[in-house]
């Protein structure tokens, strides 16, 4: 007796189709085989198939057991193969009429009793099923609304093993699943933060303002209270709205990694990641035994906060620089090589010394030249190199504290950025994987960043008194490049290169000076 069920694994952040074969043979000795190079917890999915089936009032066949997990030269991990297994037995005994075997994907971890639990995954599934025409999908109701969001899926949620058997011998109709995506945008579009909230720090604003617009790594040097963690949480809100592909994107990499927030199909606002300065590299970077994205990944088109930058490990904080050049991580492993998305703007806090106070008028700093040197030390150059906007944050004043009327709102920023955005979008429309200035190459730097006899020599002067990099001088062409966009200007003056020049005043010689 033999049975073919459809069902699906996921390879990175993507999905494929995976044929789940049950043969069964008679036998004095009953025994149970899963192939197809199962990780651990697909060679345990017989314990919790056989007491779902016998749980849900069917009899588990004592026959030899062969199931096989085609393509068979892919490793499979997950408990998502219980439900597709558990009716290809059935199947095989008859008690499954097999009629929609062949067009349906099927995924479901199985509790003892047959109730199915969630599973990781379910929109890189549902993406996977439209692109081999595959017309229905069959999950548990958790991740229905998730699979939902592909159109032209028919996507049924079920609660067990045995509603799942109703479902295809058609003993009950099951309501397909949909859902609104511009509902879903609005909705989640109304934040809680806002830039109204946050006292004085005009500077600052400006300058997260011109990040935002261009795409640009940003590092806050200040003492602690004055806001650093406050502004970085509110960047967010005044980035761009999420294009439907975006979304989808972010959404693919959450779903997989399983950290997809309860009761949300897909992810409608830039993701805000803020890992723990105890954070390991495959943690931040991603990998592991069994690969998954790390934090890096999961701020894709989002925002990657490291509060106490020099507090981070730094052969973590130096793993940063591959993705932040190229946008994207792989992990290599000897059987596979696997590639995430990582295109994040990179937003850090610092103190300006051990103690914090070195720039705090009102409080006395406790540290000297010596210990502030080596607390310098924890970034690297090459890493500094990588932020394109270094900015110093102040201590608060009273007299900006109790100011009772509000700042300027998110909105209001976010439009002036957006139609930033929107001229670089136009600008590099024929440029591929590119919409930002900050991720200009060489040759966008030439065609778009030319500069008059009065800018040169501003920029040739800055560079030799600070010392800067050759690397530095190409961020700072980028920023000079997106203030001119906000300004509406087609080409960059000295202005635009003079306050460029300015977000890179924490440039390592300058803290060893």
């Amino acid at each position: 007796m033999l049975a073919k069920v459809l069902s699906s694994a996921i390879l990175g952040i993507d999905a494929y189709v995976v044929e789940v074969e049950c043969h069964l043979t008679g036998s004095k000795l009953p025994k149970f085989i899963t192939v197809g190079l199962p990780e651990g917890a697909v060679r345990e999915s017989k314990e919790r198939v056989m007491a779902a089936i016998r749980n849900t009032g069917y009899s588990f066949p004592m026959k030899h057991i062969t199931v096989n997990l085609a393509p068979a030269d892919i490793r499979k991990e997950g408990s998502a193969f219980d439900l597709p297994i558990a009716v290809g037995l059935l199947a095989a005994t008859g008690d499954i009429v097999p009629t929609y075997l062949d067009k349906l994907l099927l995924l479901g971890e199985l509790a003892l009793d047959g109730t199915l639990r969630p599973i990781k995954g379910a929109l890189p599934v549902a993406i996977c099923a439209k692109e081999k025409d595959i017309k229905g999908l069959i999950l548990p109701t958790e991740n229905a609304q998730e699979a939902s969001v592909v159109d032209g899926v028919k996507v049924a949620g079920a609660d067990s093993l045995s509603e799942v058997i109703d479902i295809l011998n058609g003993q009950i109709e099951k309501d397909i699943q949909s859902i609104d995506l511009t509902t879903y945008f609005n909705k989640q579009k109304k934040q809680a933060l806002d830039f109204s909230d946050v006292k004085g720090q005009e500077q600052v604003k400006r300058a997260l303002e011109v990040a935002a617009a261009g795409g640009h790594n940003v590092i806050m040097v200040g003492p602690p209270g004055s806001g650093k963690t406050m502004l970085s949480k509110r960047l967010p809100t005044i980035l761009p709205d999420l294009t439907l592909q975006e979304a989808l994107e972010t959404t693919k990499i959450h779903s997989v990694s399983g950290v997809m927030p309860d009761g949300i199909g897909l992810i409608g606002v830039r993701p805000f990641r803020s890992p723990h300065h105890t954070i390991s590299d495959a943690g931040l970077i991603g990998g592991g035994a069994v690969p998954r994205p790390g934090e890096v990944s999961l701020a894709h088109h989002g925002v990657l906060f490291l509060d106490e930058l020099p507090e981070f490990k730094k052969n973590v904080l130096e793993v940063l620089r591959q993705p932040l050049e190229s946008g994207d991580v792989t992990i290599a492993r000897a059987a596979m090589s696997l590639n995430y998305p990582a295109r994040f703007m990179l937003v850090a806090s610092m103190n300006p010394c051990p103690c914090g106070f070195a720039t705090d008028p009102n409080n006395d700093c406790t540290c000297n030249s010596q210990m502030i040197q080596k607390y310098m030390s924890r970034i690297s150059g090459p890493l500094m190199d990588r932020i394109d906007i270094h900015i110093d944050v102040p201590a608060v004043q009273f007299s900006e504290l109790s100011e009772k009327e509000p700042g300027e709102s998110s909105d209001n920023i976010r439009g002036r950025v957006q139609e930033a955005r929107e001229i670089q979008i136009e600008r590099f429309k024929d440029v591929n994987d590119l919409y930002a200035n900050a991720q200009m190459e060489t040759k966008q730097l030439k065609d778009y960043c030319q500069l008059d006899k009065k800018s040169n020599i501003l920029l040739k002067t800055a560079m030799e008194k600070l010392g800067l990099s050759a690397r530095a001088y190409d961020r700072i062409l980028k920023v000079s490049r997106t203030i001119a966009d906000m300004s509406g200007e087609k080409s960059i003056t000295s202005i635009q290169i003079s306050e460029a020049i300015q977000y890179r005043s924490l440039d390592r010689q300058l803290w060893l000076g």
